[in-house]
């Protein structure tokens, strides 16, 4: 069932009745993006928001002309520009496949009638956010409170799994340095360990 992984995370939020089940499937929508795709560009309005079921999305800005990397969301959690959908305001962020991604999304609209129509619809929808923004914080702090080596460390000791799946380009972009730099925290952390 294709939303199973979905039904199961809102189930351990809060137990759901059927009927709710039931909306759920009817309302978030199966979608793919291939690899290299846009869920979201900056400038455009972001819609919709879609549970990751397969796959992986970075979070990037353009910053002096560079891209920022800002996060990574991978299969089990939401993806979503949150200020540019609940504000209606145009991205500042784009969403971006670097795997085959599938999704269950939902629009702005349909995710109101949810809320509307759903018991627990409210609670889970605060839920989601609250760790959303708790994640984003954390990162944010991190920007603020760390060096680059000590990005790496965090993200290497938290997300070991996906390590194989980013293009080190890319975590060079999310740690704040250029990839010849994240080589270079590699080895001196490799020479730390043995």
């Amino acid at each position: 069932m294709i939303h199973h992984e979905l039904l199961t995370l809102f189930n351990t939020i809060q137990r759901l009745e059927a009927s709710e089940e039931e909306l759920i499937c009817t309302l978030f929508k199966p979608a793919f993006l291939k690899k290299n795709e846009f869920f979201l560009q900056e400038g455009k309005f972001n819609n919709q928001i879609a549970f990751l079921r397969k796959g992986m999305i970075r979070y990037f800005v353009y910053k002096k002309g560079e891209e920022s990397t800002l996060e990574f969301t991978k299969e089990g959690e939401f993806i979503g520009e949150y200020q540019s959908f609940s504000n209606r305001k145009q991205s500042i962020q784009n969403l971006q496949a670097i795997e085959d991604c599938e999704l269950l999304v939902i629009s702005y609209v349909d995710l109101q009638h949810f809320f509307d129509n759903s018991k627990n619809g409210n609670l889970i929808g605060r839920l989601i956010i609250e760790h959303r923004f708790n994640r984003m914080i954390s990162q944010l702090l991190s920007i603020y409170m760390h060096t680059p080596e000590e990005r790496y460390k965090y993200f290497v000791a938290n997300y070991r799994d996906l390590l194989q799946r980013i293009p080190q380009y890319l975590l060079a972009s999310y740690i704040g340095v250029q990839p010849q730099s994240l080589s270079r925290i590699r080895k001196r952390i490799a020479k730390e360990i043995s």
